[in-house]
């Protein structure tokens, strides 16, 4: 059976340039060490999806962050809109393989089993898309990804995946629409985030470490 290809979109976790609407209550460097924690968590499940390649696509593709995660390659995203970026990696990654995965990595505890699920779908079908509790979309996926397949498609809209399946209609892909999961981009997402890691319906230990050091220090400031 040929092997797939996931594709995990990432950018470095550094202060300031990485989930700033959390700032306001992590602050630069606290929100840094949380989307690190979401990149650790997602590369951990990514990296156990069997039958696939695992790639990094990064925004920079030297960056001294990669290494730890012990990645095999690191293809750059290049520029343009988040559209431009995604059909240049998944039609690169189809050239060697007969479906292609998208995702990012501000989507912890995402199941291994939806991973899974996408690549079976991808075996006989041409896409797969996972929507975001937002509007928007956590996975994309396609065994052919024509020129302009995400053109005009707003992104960070309320309407974003609803866009996404109209464009996928035009090219005339047949899309399987996945479960959907939930992404964290604000302050509120953290509250349903550290409830999802306290009852146990997500695994994420690497996020669960960092949100509880960042409960302990509110704890310990308030008590100043």
């Amino acid at each position: 059976m040929s092997r797939g290809c996931i594709c995990v979109f990432a950018k470095p976790p550094r202060p300031g340039t990485v989930k700033t609407r959390l700032t306001s209550v992590l602050g630069n460097e606290g929100a840094a060490a949380l989307a690190r924690a979401f990149l650790l968590d997602t590369w951990s499940t990514v990296t156990r999806v069997s039958g696939v390649d695992v790639v990094l696509a990064a925004t920079e593709v030297e960056a001294p962050e990669w290494p730890s995660l012990d990645v095999a390659e690191v293809w750059p995203q290049g520029a343009g809109t988040l559209g431009d970026r995604l059909e240049r990696v998944l039609r690169r990654a189809l050239h060697a393989h007969p479906f292609a995965i998208a995702i990012g990595t501000y989507i912890p505890g995402l199941p291994l089993s939806r991973l899974d699920d996408s690549c079976d779908v991808l075996r006989t079908a041409v896409a797969v898309l996972g929507p975001a509790n937002d509007g928007g979309f956590y996975l994309v996926g396609v065994s052919t990804c024509p020129h302009g397949l995400l053109d005009s498609v707003p992104w960070s809209a309320s309407d974003t995946c609803a866009r996404t399946l109209e464009r996928f209609g035009h090219h005339h892909l047949t899309t399987t629409v996945i479960d959907p999961w939930f992404d964290v981009d604000e302050p509120a997402d953290l509250d349903a985030l550290r409830r999802r890691i306290r009852d146990g319906t997500i695994h994420a230990p690497e996020t669960a470490r960092i949100l509880g050091e960042a409960t302990a220090t509110g704890s310990s400031r308030a008590d100043v």
